[in-house]
């Protein structure tokens, strides 16, 4: 793990954000808001850079593989899940290929700069004491 300031603020919002990726995807779509206009693909897209833009922020390069394997393997156990549910969702393999691209993506995007992200905003938010004489 990087070193942060606020390390169980940020995992703990990671995780609240992997229960409710899990929720959406196997809650049946009539009990969803609709989304505007934004294909499915796109969606998971989306939501798995977002996943692994986040917890690539937390830790090292080095962990970026545990990040991708942890969220592909969500991601097909999420598709499995909704092929057996029979509540109106489908599992489709196009989805986990458009998930796998978003992880993909973000731990790239990551690898070459974005990385350090969390650490840029807890310097913001977290300015050193200036001492009064």
């Amino acid at each position: 793990m990087l070193s942060l300031r606020f390390p169980r603020l940020w995992l703990g919002l990671g995780w609240l954000a992997v229960a409710l990726a899990i929720l959406v995807c196997l809650v049946p779509t009539t009990q969803l808001p609709q989304p505007p206009n934004l294909s499915d693909k796109t969606e998971h897209f989306l939501a798995y850079l977002l996943l692994s833009v986040w917890f690539a922020g937390i830790y090292a390069r080095n962990r970026y593989w545990v990040i991708a394997l942890g969220l592909v393997i969500m991601g097909v156990l999420i598709e499995l899940a909704q092929s057996t549910m029979g509540l109106g969702r489908y599992g489709d393999i196009r989805d986990v290929i458009a998930n796998c691209s978003g992880v993909l993506t973000g731990l790239l995007l990551c690898w070459f700069g974005l990385g350090n992200w969390i650490q840029w905003v807890e310097s913001l938010v977290s300015k050193p004491q200036v001492e009064k004489s």
